[in-house]
């Protein structure tokens, strides 16, 4: 009888999760939201100048090279990303307490929000043109990192491991530790791969979008995205699983 590895069922279980798993529905949405989180990151770095909107531990850098005197790098740019990537997460935060503790009413209310402010920078950025300088850039930076900032906190109330949807640090660290040759059992292997390679899969469809067509469709396509999460949640709003209920981290 053939026995599918480890890593495998979990990276499906991640895809396809079981109706009354622990976290029902909730691993593809974030699966889904990296995805978008590439998209953004992608058109951030190539298109508004060397700058990230979801990758803060990127932006630190940034703003220490740039001091050390690195021309390629904004200061102002990194430091007002950092900025409103806080504010969102901020904005997240209090407003996923307003809403409840139920999971599938956060992921509605602020995939919205986060849908509303990637449109408004789609938008803005088809009424200018490429490059995206001055104060375009910066309202471009501010609208992408509140949207990136809400969404982390959002995946923090949540709390469902290893799926954090913005950098992959730790994920990375957790794959070779607890994989076959850092000794250990392949336990969530297959769910830390499938975050890493949805976050370059959205990085790599970005990049190309940005590159060979409409510099601003990466936003349009990551507004799509977080539409159609929206559309789906409205549905799990009304869930009355034991996962919807489950709080995560955020309390």
């Amino acid at each position: 009888m053939l026995t599918v590895p480890r890593p495998l069922r979990d990276a499906w279980r991640t895809l396809v999760p079981e109706r009354d798993g622990p976290h029902g529905p909730l691993p593809s949405v974030l699966v889904a939201l990296t995805v978008a989180t590439g998209v953004v990151d992608a058109f951030s770095y190539l298109v508004l100048g060397h700058v990230f909107v979801a990758n803060m531990t990127g932006n630190v850098i940034f703003i220490a090279v740039s001091l050390a005197g690195a021309p390629e790098f904004s200061l102002p740019a990194s430091v007002v990303s950092l900025l409103a990537f806080v504010v969102g997460a901020v904005g997240a935060a209090r407003l996923g307490r307003r809403v409840g503790a139920h999971r599938g009413r956060q992921v509605l209310v602020l995939c919205a929000v986060e849908t509303v402010l990637l449109a408004t920078a789609f938008g803005c950025a088809e009424l200018v043109a490429n490059p995206f300088t001055g104060g375009w850039g910066y309202l471009l930076i501010v609208l992408t990192a509140l949207a990136m900032g809400g969404q982390g906190g959002l995946v923090r109330r949540l709390g469902v491991p290893d799926l954090t949807t913005l950098v992959m640090t730790t994920t990375i660290i957790g794959t070779a530790t607890d994989g076959r040759l850092g000794g250990g059992k392949d336990g969530r292997v297959g769910t830390r791969l499938v975050s890493v390679l949805s976050l370059a899969l959205g990085a790599l469809v970005g990049g190309v979008i940005a590159r060979y067509a409409d510099p601003a469709l990466p936003l349009l396509l990551a507004a799509a995205i977080l539409a159609g999460i929206t559309l789906a949640a409205v549905r799990l709003a009304r869930s009355t699983r034991a996962w919807a209920v489950a709080h995560g981290r955020g309390g």
